[in-house]
């Protein structure tokens, strides 16, 4: 088979095949995304021929992005097409909801990969190829990445959550004239977005203004730009063992210890908070925003409440350690104000769990024998879950006396916004056991004695 660089048009459904082979199995279903283009619409035709010899169901979808006034033929013409192949075709309309200011291609190439996630199938199939990749290196370039943003697009990828379709572009090593090339000696039709040729969009004016002036100087950039691509990934796949390694000595509870941050350098530093953040699931701030927050976890006096912004979320710095908690606009952080009202009060029936209003975790009742709360003492009267209203005091040492819990609390090292949101919970007026400190030394189950060990669960 011939490589890349000498492929002739004659010759792409046998590179496809020998791609496909390296990744897909007999009998996984393949769902190819589907735009009307000449590139999927080659791709098309190609699994149409590999499907008996490889042994894959084949289906496909096709995203109606509703922006063009033309959308509806498009789709009308991907239904038609893929009833000529007699392959089941699946189309999805999505709502971008575009804001001034946002970028209309980040929110259509958002939308599609939402649905990609969702199509009951083992790998969505791209028809990105070559240039795409260049076009996709210089973008991020110019839009100041490092070293993962300007990684290589792969072969083959991962579903981003689990049971989601994983993606294969057979088609990533192959410049786009060979594939028009393809369409054109199989007697192919394809529609033209209108907007591919809107230079207002700048992976467009790449294209058609900047791409042929580096094809007259630099006829292999191509090749260069994804050889350069390859490399930038393994620097990043680099980075990103580097920062697991000092993770694991960092991070205990899903908190980062801030003399571990103090004790490496600059980059590396970033790099592990850029890595604990991500593992989190908050979106990336930039460069310089990621620095400012180093900044203020390092660079702070040891008493200074350390309190950033992040998006949704707020960082917080206490007792050498480094918390990150939804801020109290987004969602997540509006339950959890609802949850710290003082009003808050439940009562237990004995049931095995409580679960607390709002998302704000949940109480867990384990029967025993002899550990834990005595049942026969807790029930006395009334069981009941609260939050602090102020003044509650809790002896869990039966070697002294009664302590306010304030007083446990800051001795337990539980972050002062932690502590109000608190379930606490009390046997008619008697507080009997506090999250992180423990159960009160009169109501604790003797040897022999039914117990009931409970444990709070706070939601992931």
């Amino acid at each position: 088979m011939a490589s890349s660089k000498k492929l002739l048009p004659s010759d792409l459904p046998a590179f496809v095949e020998a791609k496909l082979k390296n990744w897909v199995q007999p009998g996984r279903h393949l769902a190819l995304a589907l735009s009307g283009g000449a590139d999927s619409v080659a791709l098309l035709d190609i699994l149409a021929q590999l499907r008996t010899s490889l042994h894959f169901p084949l289906s496909v979808v096709h995203v109606n992005h509703q922006i063009s006034p033309n959308a509806a033929d498009w789709a009308e013409f991907c239904a038609r097409l893929c009833a000529g192949y007699n392959i089941p075709f699946h189309v999805v309309k999505v709502d971008l909801k575009h804001q001034p200011g946002e970028s209309l291609e980040a929110l259509a190439r958002d939308a599609r990969y939402r649905v990609f996630a969702e199509q009951q199938a083992d790998f969505i199939v791209l028809a990105q190829h070559l240039d795409d990749q260049a076009e996709t290196l210089l973008l991020q370039l110019l839009r100041g990445a490092g070293a993962k943003g300007m990684s290589a697009m792969g072969v083959r990828r991962e579903g981003l959550m689990e049971d989601a379709p994983h993606y294969v572009r057979p088609m990533l090593d192959v410049p786009r004239r060979v594939i028009l090339d393809y369409a054109v000696l199989r007697g192919l039709h394809w529609i033209e977005d209108e907007s591919n040729a809107d230079i207002a969009y700048d992976r467009n004016y790449l294209r058609h203004r900047v791409m042929p002036l580096l094809e007259r100087r630099f006829p292999g950039y191509r090749e260069t730009f994804a050889r350069a691509s390859r490399n930038l990934a393994e620097s990043a796949q680099l980075m990103n063992d580097l920062a697991r390694l000092d993770c694991a000595a960092a991070a205990s509870g899903g908190r980062l210890k801030v003399e571990v941050l103090r004790g490496l350098s600059a980059a590396r530093a970033k790099n592990l908070l850029r890595y604990w953040l991500a593992q989190l699931g908050v979106p990336m701030p930039s460069a310089g925003r990621l620095e400012n927050v180093l900044q203020q976890l390092c660079g702070s006096r040891d008493d200074a409440q350390v309190l950033v912004h992040l998006g949704d979320n707020v960082i917080r710095r206490y007792r050498g350690e480094v918390y990150l908690e939804p801020s109290a606009k987004s969602p997540e952080g509006k339950k959890k104000s609802l949850v710290s009202q003082p009003e808050l009060a439940l009562t237990w029936t004995f049931q095995d769990e409580l679960k607390l209003p709002d998302s704000g975790g949940r109480l867990v009742f384990e029967r025993t024998v002899g550990q834990g709360l005595s049942l026969a003492r807790l029930s006395a009267e009334p069981v009941t879950v609260r939050l602090r209203r102020g003044g509650e005091r809790l002896r869990p040492d039966c070697r002294r006396p009664s302590r306010s819990l304030k007083n446990l609390l800051q001795e337990a090292g539980i972050p002062p916004w932690q502590r109000k949101r608190l379930p606490l919970l009390f046997s008619g007026e008697k507080l009997v056991f506090v999250p992180g400190i423990g159960a009160a030394c009169e109501y604790r189950a003797d040897e022999g004695e039914i117990g009931v060990v409970v444990k709070f669960e706070t939601p992931v």
